[in-house]
This record gives C-alpha cells, sequence and structure tokens, in this order.
C-alpha cells in the first residue's frame, strides 16, 4: 500500500480557535513525547494483549471464530490486516483478562492491538512504531470514552463504540497518514461506532464480535484516507454527531483535557483475574478475608460498589462460565472459599460449589465508591461468620491498576499462564519477542491462524 496518495491540502485542518474535537485530538497525540519507559510500558501491554489473543483460541467463542476465518480463507494466501485485526481482536476480548482504562471504562488493547499488529505485519513495520502506534492508539479511544459520560454506558459497551477511534489513531500513526487525513480516518471510524449490552441476558457471544469489529473498523477506515476518503471532521460534536445521538450526559471537553497528562496507555489496568473488571475490587478485598476466615462457616456477605458495577454484574444466580464472569455474588463467593481465582473459578464445578454462599451476597451501590467511580474503582466487603465475629475489608483501587500496578515479573508471568491455556509451546519466543519491540526488535511470529 502507498501513504499519502491523495493528501489533503494543509488548510482542510482549520486553525486551533476553530478547530473540531478530532482536530485537536490529532494535534494533542502527536504532540506528545514517546520516553523509553513508554516503550517499555507499551510492550508489556502488548505483550498482554497478544497473550489473550493466543488463549483465546482455547474457547467455544474462539474455536468459532477460527473456523469461520478458515473458510473465508480457503488459499494459503495471506490474510488481509482487516481480515486479521477483526480475528485478533475477537480473540483477545474472550476470556475476560484483557485490560481496562477505568476513566473511559474501555478495554483499549483488544482494539487498538489487533488493527496495529495486523497493519504492522502486513507492512513490515519496526518494533518501535508499532509501539507508538500503540501509545497514540490507547490515547484516542480513552480520551473519546473519558467523554461519553455514565448514561452511555449503561446501553452501550464503550469497547465497541470508541474502539474504532483508537485503532483508526494507530493505523494513521503506521500508515503515515497525514494531520488532516488522520482526521478523515477518525471521522469514518466514529461513523462505524456500535454495540449494546443486548448480549449479557443470554450469555451471547457478541461481546467477542465487539472488539473485533471496532479493530477492523478503524484499521479500514485509515486506509480509506489514504486514497482521498474523506470523514466528518464534527464526528464527535456534531448536530448528528456520536455525542448527540448515544451520549445523553457527553463531557466532550474530556476529549482534550490535561494534554500533558501521562500516555493513557500507563493509566491503563490489567487484570489478575478472569473476569469483568467491575468484579476485581470486591476479589481483591474477598481474597484477603478468605485468608481470616480460616475455613469458618459464613452467614452473610454484604458488598458495597458503584452504580455501574451492579448495573453489568448483579447476577445472584449464573448458568455459564459467561455468567459467572459478570456476577459480583458468584466472584465473590468464589474468592472467599477457594485460591487462586483462576478460570476454573467460573467453571461448572466451582458454579455448583459457590452457589449456595452467593445467594447469601448481597451487593448495593454505596459512597465512597459511588462518587468516586469512574476516577476510581473500589469496593468494600463485609462478612458475618456463624460464630458471629465480622469482617470488613475495602478497597479504594484494584489490584492493576495503576495504583497498585503489577509487577513486570507478575506480567510476564500472567502472559506465561495465558500462553499455556492457549497451547503455545514456545511461550519463551513469544515473550521475549515481544518485549524486545521497545528496543528495536521486529514482530515475531504469532501464528495466529
Amino acid at each position: 500500500m502507498t501513504t499519502n496518495t491523495a493528501e489533503r491540502p494543509a488548510e482542510v485542518l482549520e486553525n486551533s480557535a476553530n478547530q473540531s474535537l478530532t482536530q485537536g485530538l490529532v494535534r494533542l497525540i502527536r504532540s506528545k513525547a514517546v520516553g523509553p519507559g513508554d516503550l517499555d510500558a507499551a510492550a508489556l501491554f502488548t505483550l498482554d494483549a497478544v497473550a489473550n489473543i493466543l488463549a483465546g483460541r482455547n474457547s467455544v467463542p474462539g474455536r468459532a471464530l477460527l473456523a469461520w476465518s478458515a473458510e473465508k480463507m480457503r488459499s494459503n494466501a495471506e490474510p488481509d490486516p482487516e481480515h486479521l485485526a477483526f480475528l485478533m481482536g475477537g480473540l483477545c476480548h474472550i476470556l475476560e483478562t484483557d485490560d481496562l482504562h477505568r476513566g473511559s471504562v474501555v478495554h483499549p488493547g483488544c482494539v487498538v492491538v489487533p488493527a496495529a499488529w495486523a497493519l504492522a505485519q502486513h507492512r513490515r513495520a519496526s518494533g518501535r512504531v508499532l509501539l507508538e502506534s500503540i501509545l497514540h492508539g490507547f490515547e484516542a479511544t480513552t480520551r473519546v470514552g473519558m467523554a461519553v459520560g455514565p448514561a452511555h454506558y449503561r446501553i452501550w459497551h464503550n469497547t465497541a463504540t470508541c474502539g474504532p477511534y483508537g485503532s483508526a489513531m494507530a493505523a494513521a500513526a503506521l500508515l503515515g497518514l497525514s494531520d488532516a487525513q488522520a482526521v478523515d480516518a477518525l471521522g469514518n471510524a466514529g461513523s462505524q461506532s456500535a454495540g449494546l449490552w443486548q448480549f449479557l441476558e443470554t450469555g451471547a457471544m457478541t461481546k467477542h464480535l465487539h472488539a473485533g469489529h471496532a479493530a477492523e473498523a478503524g484499521l479500514k477506515a485509515a486506509e480509506l484516507a489514504v486514497f482521498g476518503f474523506t470523514g466528518p471532521p464534527h464526528i464527535l460534536e456534531g448536530e448528528k454527531g456520536f455525542f448527540r445521538a448515544a451520549c445523553p450526559d457527553a463531557d466532550p471537553s474530556a476529549v482534550l483535557r490535561a494534554p500533558d497528562a501521562p500516555w493513557q496507555l500507563r493509566l491503563t489496568s490489567i487484570k489478575p483475574w478472569p473476569s469483568c473488571r467491575h468484579t476485581h475490587p470486591a476479589i481483591d478485598a474477598a481474597e484477603e478475608l478468605r485468608v481470616k476466615i480460616a475455613g469458618r462457616k459464613i452467614e452473610a456477605v454484604e458488598v458495597d460498589a458503584y452504580q455501574a458495577a451492579l448495573d453489568v454484574c448483579n447476577r445472584p444466580v449464573v448458568n455459564s462460565d459467561y455468567e459467572a464472569k459478570f456476577s459480583l455474588q458468584h466472584a465473590v463467593a468464589a474468592a472467599l472459599t477457594r485460591h487462586p481465582v483462576d478460570f476454573e473459578a467460573f467453571g461448572p464445578a466451582a458454579r455448583s460449589e459457590c452457589a449456595a454462599l452467593a445467594l447469601k451476597v448481597s451487593v448495593a451501590a454505596r459512597e465512597p465508591y459511588l462518587s468516586a467511580y469512574p476516577t476510581s474503582w473500589g469496593s468494600a466487603v463485609r462478612v458475618r461468620l456463624a460464630d458471629g465475629t465480622k469482617l470488613e475489608i475495602a478497597r479504594t483501587n484494584a489490584k492493576g491498576d495503576p495504583e497498585a500496578p503489577l509487577s513486570h515479573a507478575d506480567m510476564v508471568a500472567k502472559a506465561r499462564m495465558l500462553l499455556a491455556h492457549g497451547g503455545v509451546a514456545d511461550a519463551d519466543r513469544i515473550i521475549d519477542g515481544v518485549l524486545g519491540l521497545a528496543s528495536g526488535g521486529s514482530l515475531p511470529d504469532l501464528g495466529v491462524i
């Protein structure tokens, strides 16, 4: 592919006083400095996404995605970047162990990394160029996500709706798009925003489709911009734009707020447990309580959280692994009674073992967690034992948040666990190859397909 084949005139970009939000966003992102620490962090987040992609193959939805891919590709030809981005995005978001940015409630890695990796692989880009594009993509999707407002999240899946902006911005960096072309790409990416929470009622596989579509949509929008395919510069704030259509309490100024803040990738959380991130503060607290309880009988459990956690994860009865991963009641029951809280903790045997205790878990949205969200995702767990003992543990932030980060060793150990789950025999090659991108290494072959 030839870059900038239809360069738009510089005057298409308005001066800063009249700029659209996407014009300002492109300028903001491209003016941020990238240091060695930023590249190292981007490599760790890329490793987390890659490990999730390869682990996601070992799942019912993953096998369905791979079968679809095989049906679409009946030759030995290399898959086009859009196909690969969709497949990798879907696989990355299956096991509920991918990253999460609290302020935007977006999972950036499952959208940005697949799009960037697919395009970088196709163009044989260097590791540094890939990592810089991933920093750009995380920044775009999370800044849009921080502006959509809490009402949007009650119906719309932020990763699906805000994700295309991130994949488009990452692809714009890899393709060398001008600022004006990048604005076109963001406009057409945003016009493809979609993704509803309705799938939660039945545990359908739609959430994985959301990530794949978001990765593919933004990438395609950026590739079209190369050829002069224009997009609306006011896609966010326009009268018929994204905020007006789907965000009743949007905060448009958040898109460009705090331009000198650290890269948003470095403010993103990593999941230590394979469940919805809204369950993690309570899991963290319950794990500490489990040691204090020491096998004594539990009479009742109360969980304090914030409204979004209840909107998505108030599910006392669960009938599948997926429902269990979106249940505060099951997650807390599992953390109180078993160790570790791993993939098996949400499987059939664990659901059966935890069912009675899960019914004793009451959940409520209470202060200080109610008003602290989404800046902080906290929770408190209170337990009353049969002998009358009362115990309580609270978490302002969960393990894996920037305030309580996983160590480098923890991140590598998590990747190794995921790669083992995905049946990867040469985990060291993948781990060393991805981490080596920060020092100029080339992309390792993942063998996704």
